[in-house]
């Protein structure tokens, strides 16, 4: 299985992070998702799921944020387009990112369960993009928590894809 997502020397493109216009945030914060191209799912898969996490964040914030998770995704889709987590369609469930939390306190389910773009503070900062194919689909709800997914896909991953992605500072 194989994901990529389209950077320029390996950076997303300023639009899906925090120096995207204000036509492309919400509220001040950058919403427009970056697209996704997914190949060689198994043959055997369900489902398919991915997780989008900064790591780099834990120095500044004291752990990883979390910036866009998403479940139930068809194994015949083969690119996610940009925007698709505003655009859903009902294509997948989303699950909360790392605004929806007490540090950030953001009740607007438009910012805190989508894609909510990269703002590093202090330095360039990468981001890790995980897909799963699964062997069946997930029972899972909007809004659900990274925990709740890891404890979902438990003994059902049958491959992974990842790809490193960075943002500027």
């Amino acid at each position: 299985m194989k994901v990529l997502i389209p950077t320029t020397n390996g950076f997303l493109n300023k639009k899906y992070t925090k120096y995207a216009t204000s036509a492309d945030k919400y509220q001040g914060y950058p919403i427009v998702s970056f697209p996704v191209i997914i190949s060689d799912v198994p043959r055997n898969a369900k489902s398919l799921a991915f997780t989008f996490l900064d790591q780099d964040a834990i120095p500044v914030r004291g752990f990883t944020m979390i910036h866009w998770i998403a479940a139930n995704i068809s194994v015949n889709i083969t690119c996610l387009p940009e925007n698709m987590s505003q655009k859903n369609d009902a294509q997948m469930v989303q699950g909360s990112n790392s605004t929806s939390g007490s540090f950030i306190n953001e009740h607007d389910k438009k910012i805190s369960q989508h894609y909510f773009g990269p703002c590093p503070p202090d330095r360039d900062h990468r981001y890790i993009f995980r897909l799963y194919s699964l062997d069946k689909l997930l029972a899972i709800d909007q809004g659900y928590y990274l925990n709740e997914f890891y404890d979902v896909i438990e003994g059902h991953v049958i491959n992974t894809a990842t790809t490193v992605v960075k943002a500027r500072a």
